[in-house]
């Protein structure tokens, strides 16, 4: 589940940085590359600060789907 949050949570920031960059400021570029380099570094290094809040506000991590 955790990481369904993780993939809404972060296209919803890519879509609205877009948005915000295309009517406010291109600044706002900054935060969909933010986004962007953090979704590529957690694909190697399994670490991601999205899951650790999440975690922390309560959302469980997916079982194993061998687990019972």
């Amino acid at each position: 589940m955790i990481n369904r949050y993780i993939r809404a949570i972060a296209g919803t920031f890519i879509v609205v940085s877009v948005v915000l960059a295309v009517y406010v400021n291109l600044n706002w570029l900054w935060f969909t590359v933010f986004v962007g380099v953090n979704l590529f570094q957690s694909a190697f290094t399994q670490w991601c600060l999205m899951e650790k809040i999440l975690f922390r506000l309560g959302v469980k991590k997916e079982r194993d789907s061998c687990t019972v």
